[in-house]
């Protein structure tokens, strides 16, 4: 108490200057329209500043669930596309969708481990069998498809990356009917190969490939990659096709894992005597 004592009585000038100022400026501000208008303005101009830069700091720590919330709402409204449903029986285009079976279902899910540097690289997920994953079904993006599920538990998946060895999938030919398959040889985790595309399907560089209708695991239409490059071998009848990947596996977060209902019975009847 006694510091305190001496530090008002060493500063005691300072102090009653201060208030004599502050006094003085408050007289004036009360008392005269024009500076009162002033004052309050800018108060006013800098509340605001503060209230704006705290509403964006809050927006900014909150976007982790925005975002989660608008890929939800992505994966709901994926089921509804045309390419998620099988027609089973023949009707006009104006027919209702009591004419059409829902096919495929997506579930949405955030990369939480992810790799590209390997030869076999792998991705997992955050979600499990308790959400309704199993293996086989398919992994896309935004941008394109990403792999396929390996292996689950309650909470997690584990999926084969495009980038593997053993991924492979049917590719159709933007606006035909022509398909290869598609593979990635290593190396560069932004591009892949299409093999056993006819050598007599005319190609141009930066010609769209989409997921076929021949596969189980993806819906068909799903953009995969752009041509590069591509040659004839001697001798050989198929093109071996070098692409751009469209989807940047270096730069994954949420992705849609996606359910074929009509996979297991499509497998089962191929399966059967008399289709090998």
């Amino acid at each position: 108490m006694r510091n305190l004592f001496l530090l008002i009585w060493k500063y005691q000038f300072l102090i009653l200057f201060l208030f004599f100022e502050t006094a003085a400026g408050y007289l004036i501000v009360k008392n005269n329209g024009f500076q009162n208008a002033v004052v309050v303005n800018s108060s006013n101009a800098v509340a605001g500043s503060v209230m704006s830069l705290v509403k964006g700091v809050t927006e900014y720590l909150s976007l982790g669930s925005v975002n989660e919330q608008l890929v939800s709402e992505n994966a709901r409204l994926r089921t509804f596309l045309a390419e998620s449903y099988h027609r089973s029986v023949s009707m006009p285009a104006y027919a209702p969708d009591t004419s059409r079976t829902r096919q495929y279902f997506f579930i949405s899910a955030k990369v939480i481990n992810n790799s590209t540097g390997r030869r076999n690289n792998y991705m997992t997920l955050n979600r499990g069998s308790a959400d309704g994953i199993s293996p086989e079904m398919g992994v896309i993006s935004s941008r394109g498809i990403v792999g396929i599920v390996k292996n689950v538990s309650p909470h997690f998946s584990a999926v084969i990356s495009l980038l593997h060895k053993d991924f492979h999938t049917s590719a159709r030919l933007s606006g035909s009917n022509y398909f290869g398959n598609l593979e990635w040889p290593g190396g560069d985790p932004s591009r892949a190969l299409v093999v056993e595309m006819p050598k007599h399907v005319s190609l141009h560089r930066g010609d769209t490939l989409l997921t076929s209708p021949y596969s189980t695991i993806f819906p068909e239409g799903i953009p995969v990659a752009s041509i590069e490059d591509f040659t004839v071998k001697a001798g050989d009848n198929f093109y071996t096709i070098t692409v751009k990947l469209l989807n940047d596996f270096s730069n994954q977060d949420y992705v849609y894992v996606c359910g074929n209902r009509l996979k297991e019975e499509q497998e089962k009847l191929e399966a059967s005597p008399g289709n090998d």
